[in-house]
């Protein structure tokens, strides 16, 4: 359970919050004892419910995901929703999901993205700054010790932390360089080794 990202605990929990109503609008339509009205109501609720439900699982199984070719040397990144490019890759063994950013020089790690992958924020020398959206922020350099994309190992990875609070990690150009190609088929990307 240790793997899931921050996301998939949040859909987690809205399936199970979900299913907790759907089983409570069945045990009140069984029950015998609630008035028809009730009855009723519940079994509008539990269909309606069960039809968010199958919606949800349906938009999760066909979303696009990312692919690693058998020989680990193409990955293939659809883009999502808002447009954007979310890369999952495994820093220091744990799962983070990267915004793939060309804008950005460098891997830029979130103050919570870097917990997760060992490195207390609190104790970073923030000497560097950068310039993001919202206006210049503090960096503090930092090694990522392996980082992976399937196969694609690499190890001693520099990378930055953020001295705000961001809504996600950057995956930048310095990691981005390591690939022959970086380019774009339609709505996926391509980074290829």
């Amino acid at each position: 359970m240790g793997d899931l990202l921050p996301d998939d605990w949040a859909s987690l929990i809205y399936y199970g919050l979900l299913l907790l109503f759907i089983g409570g609008a069945i045990a009140i339509e069984f029950s015998g004892r609630g008035s028809q009205a009730l009855r009723m109501a519940a079994l509008w609720a539990l269909i309606f419910g069960v039809v968010i439900f199958l919606a949800g699982l349906w938009q999760d199984w066909n979303a696009p995901r990312q692919m690693v070719s058998e020989d680990g040397t193409r990955i293939e990144v659809p883009m999502d929703s808002s447009g954007h490019f979310l890369l999952t890759a495994e820093a220091n063994g744990e799962p983070v999901r990267f915004i793939v950013d060309t804008g950005a020089s460098s891997i830029a790690l979130s103050p919570e993205d870097a917990r997760r992958i060992g490195l207390d924020p609190d104790d970073l020398a923030y000497i560097g700054k950068a310039e993001t959206a919202n206006g210049t922020v503090e960096t503090a350099p930092v090694t990522i010790q392996q980082f992976a994309i399937g196969d694609i190992v690499d190890t001693n990875v520099p990378a930055v932390v953020i001295g705000a609070e961001i809504s996600g990690s950057l995956l930048g150009m310095s990691y981005l360089r390591r690939f022959a190609r970086v380019g774009f088929e339609g709505d996926l990307l391509i980074l290829e080794r």
